[in-house]
């Protein structure tokens, strides 16, 4: 962990996680092994961050370019990332949302969205505990579970 960098109260960081100048990760979140977190990187309460998953911060990359622009990205309260998977920089992950193992998110993810694949891509809904409550495209004015009993406004 680089200095600047602030670390939220029970936050688990596994082996091998580099977390950059100035980046700020809240309360609660698990990271696991072999994660990179760059600069302009935000992680709210609650994340989970699987293993190998990676941030990008520059959409125009160069190993010559001296004058490069962050981008930076925004991760709410209560997002899943799966192993894997690629955050291309410059998008929002929404509260409960679920990034599936090996997606690669090149655009923001609603708030309790399911998305997956080579883009990402939306394929439901899930509860915050994880469940999927739906597969339909249409946002549901309310997540509903029957899994953990609870109904949250979408």
């Amino acid at each position: 962990m680089r200095a600047g960098a602030s670390l939220g109260a029970n936050t688990v960081i596994g082996k091998n996680v580099f977390v950059d100048a100035g980046v700020r990760v809240g309360s609660g979140c698990k990271i696991q092994n072999n994660v990179s977190v760059y600069s302009g990187v935000t992680i709210e309460d609650d994340v989970f961050v699987g293993p190998s998953v990676t941030f990008t911060n520059d959409l125009v990359p160069r190993a010559f370019n001296d004058h490069w622009t962050r981008t930076d990205t925004l991760v709410r309260r209560g997002a899943s990332i799966g192993a894997n998977a690629t955050i291309v920089c410059g998008v929002e992950l929404g509260e409960y949302c679920m990034v599936a193992a090996g997606a690669v998110v090149t655009r923001s993810v609603d708030d309790h969205s399911l998305v997956v694949g080579n883009p990402a891509r939306h394929r439901g809904w899930v509860c915050g505990c994880g469940t999927v409550v739906s597969r339909s495209g249409q946002r549901p004015d309310a997540i509903a579970c029957a899994q953990c009993g609870t109904e949250q406004q979408s």
